[in-house]
C-alpha cells in the first residue's frame, strides 16, 4: 500500500506558457488534487465566473483583506493584484487534499517562505519567441500588453532557478505526462 502525503504544490510561469491548459490536463488524470481559486483586482474576462475562474475584487476589498493577514501570497501582476486565500489552502491540506496553486512567480516566492515543503514547479515556454507567438494567438491582449507580459517573462525565467522543478511546455501530451508524473513522486515520498 502507497502512502500518500497531502502537499501543496506552486505552478508557476510566464503569461501564454500554458500553465492553464497544463493543469486541466492534470485534473482530468488526478480529479483529488485541490485547486484554489485566486482573488484578483482586474476586470472580468469574457466567460469568467466570479468565485469559479477568480474572486473578482474592487482594489479597496483586496487591500481590506491584504491588511487582515487573509492571503497566503499576493502580488501585483500586470497592473493588477492577484492572491491565495489562505484559509482555502489551509481548508484543502486538514482535509488530506493536496493543494495546487497556479500562481505568478513573486507569489510562489512567498509560498516557499512561510511553507518550506511546498513543491515549486515552473513551467517554461520552449522559446521566447513560441510565448510571443502563443500571446498572440489568444487575441485577447493588446500589442503593448503583450510587450509587458514579455519583459515580464524574461525575469520570470531569470527566478526559475529557484524552483524545485521545471518542465519545458513544448509538447502538450509530454508536459502533461511529465508534470502528472511529478506530482505523483511528490505526493508519495
Amino acid at each position: 500500500m502507497s502512502s500518500f502525503t497531502p502537499k501543496l504544490f506552486v505552478i508557476s510561469g510566464p503569461s501564454g506558457a500554458g500553465k492553464g491548459t497544463l493543469l486541466a490536463r492534470v485534473r482530468e488524470h488526478m480529479p483529488q488534487l485541490g485547486l484554489t481559486v485566486s482573488a484578483t483586482t482586474r476586470a472580468p474576462r469574457v466567460g469568467e465566473v466570479d468565485g469559479v475562474s477568480y474572486h473578482f475584487l474592487t482594489p479597496k476589498e483586496f487591500e481590506r483583506r491584504v491588511c487582515a493577514g487573509e492571503f497566503l501570497e499576493w502580488a501585483q501582476v500586470h497592473e493588477h493584484c492577484y492572491g491565495t486565500l489562505l484559509s482555502d489552502v489551509k481548508e484543502q491540506l486538514a482535509s488530506g487534499s493536496s493543494v495546487m496553486l497556479e500562481i505568478d512567480v513573486q507569489g510562489a516566492l512567498q509560498v516557499k517562505d512561510r511553507y518550506p515543503d511546498a513543491v515549486l514547479i515552473f513551467i517554461e515556454p520552449p522559446t521566447l519567441n513560441e510565448l510571443r507567438r502563443r500571446l498572440e494567438s489568444r487575441g485577447t491582449e493588446s500589442a503593448q500588453s503583450i510587450d509587458t507580459r514579455m519583459a515580464n517573462a524574461v525575469h520570470e525565467l531569470e527566478l526559475a532557478s529557484r524552483y524545485d522543478e521545471r518542465i519545458i511546455n513544448d509538447e502538450l501530451n509530454e508536459a502533461s505526462a511529465s508534470l502528472i508524473s511529478l506530482l505523483t513522486r511528490y505526493e508519495r515520498s
